[in-house]
């Protein structure tokens, strides 16, 4: 079962790094901030029912095995920061985006400090998915 966590962790960490990290900035280059915002309510959907599954199976592998105090302390603390996000920010995000595609433009829209709140616990969540994945190697 450990490696099982080891690979789930390091797939949900490539996919936060090339999604939260890559994706979503570059988009604003490319589209107006209504279509990222449009765009981004999928990607970001996808990505946290993908993180959840992969959260599931990881709190799975690491309950079954013999993961070690580190990986199962990292690992936990990467499910518990998606919890937050899910939970905690993403309702926020989800209002302000829709203030946002209401009003046609984000300088119209009220001010929000959720997307701070929510690249924080990306950081959070990519180290300990990192600490994770090393422990379990």
């Amino acid at each position: 079962m450990t490696e099982l966590a080891a690979a789930v962790t390091w797939l949900w960490l490539g996919m936060v790094l090339a999604i939260s990290f890559l994706e979503a900035p570059l988009k604003f280059q490319v589209v107006d901030i209504p279509t990222g915002l449009g765009i981004g309510r999928v990607v970001f959907r996808a990505l946290n029912s993908v993180e959840a599954v992969l959260a599931v199976v990881l709190v799975v592998a690491l309950v079954s095995g013999d993961p070690g105090r580190t990986a199962g302390i990292a690992g936990a603390a990467a499910v518990l920061v998606l919890a937050v996000q899910l939970v905690g920010v993403r309702p926020s995000l989800t209002r302000r985006s829709d203030a946002v595609l209401a009003a046609g433009s984000a300088e119209d829209a009220p001010r929000s400090h959720a997307h701070l709140w929510y690249v924080g616990l990306e950081l959070v969540k990519v180290a300990a998915l990192v600490v994770a994945g090393v422990a379990l190697l």
